[in-house]
């Protein structure tokens, strides 16, 4: 299949994506929230949308022209521009991918068991609903100010050009994939206590992979972050995600004792991070 055909079939999946997504939320009775990234469009979350993180309270506005706090969001992104075209780029390309099977496979090494729906089917259902809920937190405020994103400010390439076109159209601040990872980590780290330390600085370099990919500014992965963590705890009250929670550390607990993940397998996730 030639490269056009292939982004046309991936224009066209997120497409469908979208549409079963928006009936999905029609047939739960909810108002059908303002979205314009189909990667949080995929599946119902465990909360109801009154029932999220709210934003707008949560968050100020991104920064401003001329402010200490662009001029540090500029010196953030300046520092990565080394790591283009390195192993650690390559890695941020790899966590940009929040479709499933690689979005939870992002993490597996941290857990040291492999993230999938044959061998932690509970936890892999699990990350694909709550990514809903972590996504969706974001987007009164994304909505509202529909800030540009670093690479058409500068007019430079991303790490995937193939969600340019998406990411032109969407509020940068704060980061969705930033929400997501942080909150994963924070899940996982529930879950797999003696694996908190990894998973939770996993879950801080999934966030910095934004920068480093140029979809995102500095602020809007710190502002992501709040919302991640905004959302677990609200996800602590919810019956539902108990237990499925409960399931999934007793899944881990008999997957790792079955199959360790070799650490051979994760070592050049580890280089890639270490070569920073």
């Amino acid at each position: 299949m030639t490269g056009t055909a292939l982004r046309s079939a991936g224009a066209t999946t997120l497409a469908l994506l979208v549409a079963l997504c928006g009936q999905a939320l029609a047939q739960a009775g909810e108002a059908r929230p303002e979205v314009t990234d189909p990667h949080f469009k995929i599946a119902p979350g465990y909360l109801k949308r009154s029932d999220l993180p709210n934003s707008l309270v949560l968050l100020g506005p991104p920064p401003e022209a001329g402010s200490a706090a662009l001029a540090r969001d500029e010196e953030a992104r300046k520092a990565t521009l080394p790591l283009r075209n390195t192993a650690r780029w390559n890695l941020a390309r790899t966590d940009a991918d929040l479709a499933f099977p690689q979005a939870a496979d992002n993490f597996s090494c941290a857990l040291g068991v492999k993230i999938d729906s044959r061998q932690t089917p509970r936890l892999s259902a699990m990350m694909q609903k709550v990514l809903s809920d972590f996504g969706l937190s974001t987007y009164g405020v994304k909505n509202k100010y529909n800030r540009v994103r670093p690479f058409v400010v500068h007019n430079e390439a991303t790490c995937r050009a193939d969600q340019e076109a998406i990411l032109r159209n969407d509020g940068s601040y704060p980061s969705g994939h930033t929400a997501a990872g942080w909150g994963w980590a924070l899940v996982l780290a529930q879950i797999s206590p003696e694996h908190a330390d990894a998973l939770l600085k996993r879950g801080i370099e999934f966030g910095q992979s934004r920068v480093i990919c140029d979809a995102h500014w500095q602020s809007d992965v710190d502002a992501g972050r709040i919302m991640g963590a905004a959302t677990v705890a609200r996800l602590q009250t919810d019956p539902a995600f108990l237990a499925d929670l409960k399931a999934a550390k007793a899944e881990v607990k008999a997957a790792k004792a079955k199959r360790p993940l070799p650490v051979s397998e994760c070592a050049a996730e580890a280089a890639a991070l270490s070569a920073q």
